[in-house]
C-alpha cells in the first residue's frame, strides 16, 4: 500500500440553496477542488461521489454520469457511493484505497445532497432506518436519537444542559466558518427554550436540512511532495457496519459501530486517541456528539456530557471537537458531510482554517456515521514530518 495524501478541497456554501440545482452544487465544489489542488481535469483518473438519496430528494439517479458530465469531467471513471449519512466517508475511503493500491494517482472524493427541492425530508431520511420494524411504526430519526438520549440520561445522568453545551459550542465554532449554514452564536437558554422536536431534543439539538457539496483530492504522498504541497497523509481508515435497527442493540446508550471503525483506523495508524489533536464528529443530534466522543475513547462512558459542559471540547479545550461547527451549525447535506469533515481536517492541518485555526495541530480524526449507527467510517490524517 502506498502512502496517500490529501492535497486540495472544494466546498460550496451550505444552506437552503433554492436557486442552485444538484448538478451545479457538485460542479462548483469539483472546480474549486481542482483549482485548490493545482490539478488539471485531464490528470484526474477517477472519482467517488457520496450521495444518500438523490432519487427521492430530486428524482435523479445515475448520478456519477450526470455530475461528471456537467462538471466537465465526461469520460472519467466515476462511481456513486451510498451509505446513508456516511456516504461521504465511504466515498473518501474508496478513493483512498484506489490511490493506496497503486491503481490511480489522482482520485477525487466528493459528496453532494440537495435536500430542499420540495421532497419530504423526514420521509427521505427515514429510508436510512429499518422500514419494516421502525419507520412503519412511526419512528423518525429525531425519535431514535431521543431514545438514545433518554437511555444515556437514565444510565449516566446526562442532563439537558450538557446537551445544550454541545449546541452552544458548535455554533460558536460555526460562527467562524464562512461555509456554515447557521454561522451565529446561541446561548444555553436558546437551546433549552426552543420548541421540542422529540423530547428531550429541541430544535437546537438537531442538525438542519441542508443543500451542499464537498470534494477533496487524493494522490500518492511522494507526488504531493513533488507538487510542493503540504503533505497531509491518510494514516488510518476504518469502516464498519452494525444493526440498522436500534432495538437490536444491547445498549441504547452506546453506538458500537463507532468504536469498531475507530479501532480499525487506530490499528492501521499505530496510534491511540491520545495522539489525536482534534476531531470532526458526526453530531447529527447533540446526544450523537456525546456518545461518539465516548465511543472514540476521548472520554469514559458517561463523561461525554460533562466534558462538553466543562469546555474540554471547545476550540481552546484539551480535545477540540467539531472546529468546523459540525453538522449542527455548518449544516448536514447528508451525502457531502463526510467529505466536508475531511476538508476541515485538511484546512486545520495545513493552517488554512481562518479564525477557527488551532495552534499547530498535527493529527486530526473524522468520524462519519450512517443512520442511528448502522454504518460508520473513521479517518485519521497527519502532517508528514
Amino acid at each position: 500500500m502506498r502512502d496517500v495524501a490529501v492535497i486540495g478541497y472544494g466546498l460550496t456554501k451550505f444552506g437552503e440553496l433554492w436557486k442552485t440545482p444538484l448538478r451545479d452544487l457538485f460542479a462548483e465544489a469539483a472546480a474549486a477542488c481542482l483549482e485548490d489542488s493545482g490539478i488539471e481535469r485531464k490528470q484526474l483518473q477517477s472519482a467517488y461521489i457520496g450521495c444518500m438519496t438523490s432519487g427521492l430528494f430530486n428524482g435523479q439517479e445515475h448520478l456519477a454520469s450526470l455530475l461528471c458530465d456537467y462538471a466537465g469531467l465526461s469520460g472519467l471513471a466515476a462511481t456513486r457511493v451510498e451509505s446513508a449519512c456516511a456516504s461521504g466517508g465511504a466515498a473518501f475511503r474508496a478513493a483512498y484505497l484506489e490511490v493506496a493500491s497503486g491503481a490511480s494517482d489522482f482520485v477525487m472524493a466528493g459528496g453532494v445532497e440537495k435536500m430542499n427541492d420540495g421532497a419530504d425530508a423526514t420521509y427521505c431520511l427515514s429510508t436510512a432506518a429499518d422500514q419494516e420494524y421502525e419507520v412503519y411504526h412511526g419512528i423518525t430519526f429525531p425519535g431514535l436519537y431521543a431514545m438514545i438520549a433518554h437511555a444515556h440520561m437514565h444510565k449516566y445522568g446526562t442532563t439537558p444542559e450538557q446537551l445544550a453545551a454541545v449546541a452552544v459550542k458548535n455554533h460558536r465554532n460555526g460562527a467562524k466558518n464562512p461555509y456554515a449554514q447557521f454561522p451565529m452564536e446561541i446561548t444555553e437558554q436558546t437551546v433549552l427554550g426552543a420548541v421540542r422536536v422529540a423530547e428531550p431534543l429541541g430544535l437546537f439539538d438537531c442538525s438542519p436540512v441542508t443543500d451542499g457539496a464537498a470534494c477533496v483530492m487524493l494522490c500518492p504522498a511522494d507526488v504531493a511532495r513533488e507538487l510542493g504541497k503540504p503533505v497531509i497523509r491518510v494514516i488510518g481508515s476504518g469502516h464498519a457496519t452494525d444493526t440498522i435497527a436500534l432495538h437490536d442493540r444491547a445498549d441504547f446508550a452506546a453506538v458500537p459501530v463507532v468504536g469498531i471503525a475507530a479501532r480499525r483506523a487506530f490499528a492501521q495508524a499505530g496510534i491511540t486517541i491520545g495522539d489525536v489533536d482534534f476531531c470532526e464528529v458526526h453530531d447529527c443530534f447533540t446526544i450523537a456528539e456525546i456518545v461518539c466522543t465516548e465511543e472514540l475513547g476521548l472520554f469514559e462512558r458517561g463523561r461525554g456530557g460533562p466534558a462538553a459542559m466543562d469546555g474540554l471540547t471547545a476550540l481552546d479545550g484539551k480535545s477540540p471537537v467539531n472546529t468546523s461547527g459540525g453538522l449542527k451549525s455548518k449544516g448536514h447535506p447528508v451525502g457531502a458531510t463526510g467529505v466536508a469533515q475531511i476538508a476541515e481536517l485538511l484546512m486545520q492541518l495545513s493552517g488554512r482554517a481562518g479564525d477557527r485555526q488551532l495552534a499547530s495541530p498535527r493529527i486530526g480524526l473524522a468520524q462519519n456515521m450512517g443512520g442511528s449507527g448502522g454504518s460508520c467510517t473513521v479517518h485519521i490524517l497527519e502532517v508528514a514530518s
